[in-house]
């Protein structure tokens, strides 16, 4: 009986735990959303440091209206938990998903990435059916290379989920990232060799816009 009761705080120390790593971020953008609400069926970018990071983000995407709601660190799992947060409550038309990178690295496996996304996907269903989701796939880096194979696993499982569905879009950027003969590209990342520089946010970019200029109306 102790032991369970051990385990439960322990659980219950992790949930909690999960929840204050992100809730000055998240309070950040509900006090950014007091001062000026985003108006609805906008494009919504939600996500990890990918999309945090990406200061660019605004003219790199000029022409369409966009929500930016990345917050580093992330894992799928988050993104489910502060959904009416950072999604539901904009009734976005698309949303743009980036997450999958951390869960990897942190030990989870693509079955489970695959696996928390379907959640997300049925929370978008049920609070937002008229929008559409594109997940864009996990990119490679030099210092993660050693889970790249776990990475396209997770890609290969979302991508044909994806296609099994109305409204999910997979946009593949993790080909753009290397060379003709198959290496990875080395100039463009930052010098934690895990996140973009501004060479690799233009791939980054093109790809993004590749798929808005077919998908997006």
């Amino acid at each position: 009986m102790k032991k369970l009761l051990l385990i439960a705080t322990l659980l219950v120390s992790q949930f909690c735990f999960a929840q204050k790593r992100f809730e000055n971020e998240i309070k950040a953008f509900e006090k950014s959303d007091s001062l000026s609400m985003p108006a609805p069926k906008q494009i919504l970018l939600v996500g990890s440091s990918s999309l945090r990071l990406w200061a660019t983000y605004k003219e790199d995407l000029a022409g369409y209206s966009v929500i930016n709601r990345g917050f580093g660190g992330s894992v799928m799992s988050d993104a489910n938990e502060y959904f009416e947060r950072i999604v539901s409550k904009y009734q976005p038309k698309y949303i743009l998903v980036y997450e999958g990178d951390n869960d990897i690295a942190s030990g989870k496996s693509p079955e489970t990435v695959f696996e928390d996304f379907k959640i997300f996907v049925e929370k978008v269903k049920k609070q937002i059916p008229k929008a559409t989701v594109a997940y864009i796939a996990i990119r490679p880096s030099i210092a993660r290379v050693k889970i790249v194979e776990q990475q396209r696993k997770a890609n290969q499982l979302i991508e044909a989920y994806c296609k099994s569905e109305k409204k999910l879009h997979f946009i593949d950027i993790q080909k753009h990232f290397y060379l003709p003969n198959g290496e990875l590209m080395q100039d463009i990342f930052v010098a934690d060799k895990l996140h973009l520089n501004q060479k690799g946010y233009q791939i980054w970019t093109a790809a993004i816009r590749k798929y808005l200029a077919k998908h997006v109306k």
